[in-house]
């Protein structure tokens, strides 16, 4: 059985996707959104949105941004004005799957109201533990960059042990640096002791930052406030990994002169090859069981 697969919108990570999604058997891949491409490889369909005949298609994969409120899709590869209204979503068949890196309430919405299957990868397990390993090894090459000394030996504060957290700590455990990790239930608290590395109940977080030298927050609320970051030296840094606007008050960090970054998307930033690896293994899966399931 053959299916149809509208890849609209995207980012460099893209590419790899792309390419994984072309080996599968039986697949016609449909691009739109790529025209300022220039690269070989693609030699696919690629069509202006109005020229797509949505109700053929058995996926479409939309940016990890997915759309903004009003339906509009951010473009790397291209000028043109994408705009996916509810009207457009009615025309997908029932069975059609929407892959997004993240929604919002207008993609839920359109998906509730077509009964199509929205599928927001990043929030799904096995993407954000895969995602958690380019991750941890960009706040690695931001320690070796924003600092004057080896993670050899240096202080390094976590918060959060989920599932990038959890990697976090594992990597920079691993080059020698000095781990310890605030998290909140007894549970995490217990693992964190059990790999080796120095347990901190979260709500004593600002009593431990005071010989920190790399705090990175992976939490996505207000977690490093103004008391733990008072007790930071001076020529400590916070990397900030958590979503969008991050857990740091930046605002008290700038005037303390603590260098703070919100370092966000750093899969696709660090090692956009292997983030669009993941994506396409996981949509791969999904659509395998998909076809299995008929």
């Amino acid at each position: 059985m053959s299916q149809l697969i509208a890849v609209i919108g995207g980012d460099a990570r893209y590419l790899e996707l792309i390419r994984q999604l072309k080996q599968l058997p039986d697949t016609t891949i449909i691009l739109v959104g790529f025209d300022k491409l220039e690269q070989g490889f693609m030699e696919l369909n690629e069509m202006e949105l109005d020229e797509l005949d949505q109700s053929k298609l058995d996926a479409v994969v939309l940016p990890i941004t997915g759309t903004d409120a009003k339906g509009n899709i951010e473009t790397v590869f291209s000028d043109k004005v994408i705009n996916l209204n509810k009207d457009w979503f009615h025309k997908l068949k029932k069975s059609s799957i929407v892959f997004t890196g993240i929604t919002n309430d207008y993609l839920s919405q359109s998906a509730n109201e077509t009964g199509i299957t929205l599928i927001p990868l990043l929030e799904r397990d096995d993407v954000a533990i895969y995602n958690s390993i380019p991750t941890a090894e960009g706040a690695i090459m931001m320690a070796f960059e924003q600092t004057d000394h080896t993670i050899h030996s240096s202080n390094v504060l976590v918060t959060g042990f989920g599932r990038v957290g959890n990697t976090v700590a594992n990597k920079f455990s691993a080059l020698g640096a000095n781990v310890s990790v605030c998290a909140r239930s007894i549970r995490d608290l217990a693992r964190i002791t059990e790999m080796g590395l120095r347990a901190i109940p979260l709500e004593k977080l600002s009593e431990n930052t005071h010989n920190c030298d790399v705090l990175i927050n992976t939490i996505p609320s207000p977690i490093v406030k103004k008391e733990a970051i008072q007790n930071l030296p001076v020529n400590a840094i916070i990397i900030d990994l958590a979503s969008k606007p991050g857990g740091t008050d930046f605002e008290f960090a700038d005037k303390r002169g603590i260098k703070a970054i919100l370092a966000r998307s750093l899969p696709g930033i660090v090692a956009p090859r292997t983030a669009g690896k993941i994506l396409a293994d996981v949509i791969t899966q999904i659509l395998e069981e998909e076809r299995e399931a008929l």
